[in-house]
């Protein structure tokens, strides 16, 4: 596993835990990746990292979609409670 080079940003609070989640499911990013596509959300590989890294929003859209592809909720990314 690769280990992050730049800090981590503040343009999301999202972002460890679309990570967390992840690789909790054995998933690699290009996989999450396809997986968001399916979905009918097409992000590029450079905007996942920015978007883990914290160094990226997340839109609405995404965010709804990552909780499904991830299997979790909205409110769990968001970290809330559930």
């Amino acid at each position: 596993m690769k280990t992050r080079k730049l800090e981590l940003g503040d343009r999301n609070i999202v972002g460890a835990r679309v990570t967390e989640a992840r690789r909790r499911k054995g998933m690699k990013q290009n996989e999450l990746l396809a997986r968001l596509q399916t979905a009918g959300v097409d992000m590029s590989t450079p905007a996942l990292s920015l978007l883990e890294g914290q160094k990226r929003p997340v839109s609405d859209i995404e965010l709804n979609a990552l909780a499904d592809v991830l299997g979790v909720s909205v409110n769990w990314l968001l970290g809330r409670k559930e």
